[in-house]
């Protein structure tokens, strides 16, 4: 039977670490999911108005397979320039891509990312020339850890989910053969996480050992198709988004990491609704470190995966905007 990881976290998956830095004055923040070795990498992007860096690099058919981090952040297009800083001390450490190994000529970290939007919610943005988010990359590259906090953190920190606060959310998975799946998310969107005129989450036929509260909706309740509950009210288009992150130990190629990234796609929907708007910047990347062979017929295994991904998604969803408003 398959259980959450001792952290219940993505980092329950070897290899893998997060790091995560705030300006709380900005009213922002940034998150980074790093690999201690290169990971084979996806990318899938379902929402109308995506910020990302560096995805089309992810399609299967070309020649970089792997990355060295991802980062999830704020500030909108701002909010991208933290890869920057995160490639920077990635560089220094020596780490990156590089054809050949050439004296003087530095490699080139691979750092895809993805942005929330949260200019409007309130911060001083008033920083000129300077935007804050390279020095945010770092500072969430220096603090990546095993352990880390969840809520009003990270790239969470001004989200909003709906009329709620969102936030940074993650959970694990651990099934019996002793694969393990993470997932991590930046949770801003458009739609609610919660079913209308309750406190349950709609992600709570997924949840584990009562992670978000343990709610459960009424023998008798019945969703209404046109109730979307505590969604935002006069949405912008851009101005909302779910950023989220995928790891396993299992090892998949270029492709196979790309159809999980499709399967683990419908996470979102078992979280949220509604949701892929055109309001929304849904975007999911799919890290995979490769130290466990999938079972013959492999197929199988991987649609496995995939169905796993989606469920510890829904999960870390419901839990960014928990930890949020605990």
């Amino acid at each position: 039977m398959s259980r959450p990881g001792p952290k219940n976290l993505i980092t329950d998956v070897p290899g893998i670490e997060v790091g995560n830095a705030e300006n709380r004055d900005v009213l922002t923040g940034t998150t980074v999911i790093v690999a201690d070795e290169p990971a084979t990498a996806a990318c899938a992007v379902a929402g109308g108005g995506p910020g990302t860096r560096e995805t089309d690099l992810l399609r299967a058919d070309t020649m970089v397979e792997q990355v060295d981090a991802v980062v999830l952040s704020g500030g909108s297009a701002y909010g991208l320039a933290a890869a920057d800083g995160v490639s920077a001390k990635l560089g220094a450490m020596g780490r990156g891509y590089g054809l050949k190994d050439l004296p003087g000529v530095p490699k080139t970290p691979i750092v895809p990312a993805a942005i929330l939007y949260d200019l409007a919610n309130g911060g001083d943005k008033g920083w000129g020339e300077q935007p804050p988010y390279r020095l945010l990359g770092e500072e969430a590259f220096e603090n990546r850890a095993k352990s880390f906090p969840l809520g009003n953190v990270g790239c969470g920190l001004g989200a909003n989910a709906g009329a709620h606060a969102g936030g940074l959310g993650s959970a694990s998975l651990r099934t019996a053969d002793g694969i393990t799946i993470g997932a991590l998310a930046g949770v801003n969107c458009f739609g609610s996480v919660f079913m209308p005129g309750t406190s349950c989450f709609w992600a709570w036929p997924y949840e584990q050992n009562g992670e978000f509260g343990n709610h459960r909706p009424g023998e008798n309740y019945n969703a209404d198709p046109e109730e979307w509950g505590d969604a935002k009210m006069n949405p912008q288009p851009g101005q909302n988004t779910t950023i989220a992150c995928i790891a396993t130990d299992a090892a998949l190629t270029p492709a196979q990491a790309h159809r999980v990234a499709q399967m683990a796609l419908s996470g979102f929907s078992r979280a949220i609704r509604p949701v892929f708007a055109p309001f929304d910047g849904d975007a999911l990347f799919v890290l995979s470190t490769g130290k466990i062979a999938l079972e013959e017929p492999s197929p199988i295994s991987l649609t496995r995966i995939g169905e796993l991904a989606a469920s510890t998604l829904a999960r870390a969803i419901a839990r960014g905007v928990y930890e949020a408003d605990q």
